[in-house]
């Protein structure tokens, strides 16, 4: 059995675990703007902890970093080709209705909210234990999961996705670190 094999042995499985009662719940649970409010009160959180000119560095730089995993990961998904799951009839995945891409290596979800999430749980010097770290972390894996879950991505998918998005978030977390103490030293 290849690896192959079992990423979509595992999805199949996760999949059908699903009902049609849970599906809308899902559909919302993978929508971005369904969390403006955490993103609401992430930038408060910020707010409050560094004032109105390091937040709005740090709202360019989580603006890059989103940018970067994004493009980086639509050049792999154009690079490797492979369709997403809902897109393989012969998988016999339960229908539901939800908009379903080309390609789905690897997935963008996953390394945008993990990448975002562990750089402000850096930058707001949290330790992985507090409230706030704990919700950003379930906050990745439900919408990680969500993306299982509807079929768009294999489970390979999200996990190569979640570890390029703890890659770039230390990338760029050393990159802030270096540029915030450069700009706000000499202020």
């Amino acid at each position: 059995m290849t690896l192959e094999d079992i990423d979509i042995q595992i999805l199949v499985y996760l999949n059908s675990l699903g009902s049609e009662f849970w599906d809308p719940i899902w559909i919302t649970l993978t929508n971005k703007t369904t969390y403006i409010p955490l993103f609401a009160f992430i930038v408060y959180y910020i707010y409050k902890r560094f004032g109105l000119k390091q937040t709005a560095f740090i709202i360019v730089f989580i603006s890059i970093l989103i940018l970067f995993t994004d493009q980086f990961t639509n050049f792999i998904k154009d690079s490797f080709q492979r369709l997403r799951p809902c897109r393989e009839g012969y998988l016999g995945l339960r229908e539901i209705d939800i908009y379903c891409g080309k390609y789905g290596f690897f997935s963008a979800h996953a390394s945008n909210s993990i990448a975002v999430s562990l750089f402000v749980i850096r930058i707001m010097r949290e330790k992985i234990t507090s409230i706030f770290s704990i919700i950003l972390i379930i906050w990745v894996f439900v919408f990680s999961y969500s993306r299982i879950y509807l079929g768009l991505h294999y489970p390979m998918d999200i996990l190569c996705g979640l570890i390029f998005g703890v890659i770039s978030s230390t990338l760029f977390y050393h990159i802030y670190l270096k540029c915030s103490t450069y700009i706000f030293d000499k202020i």
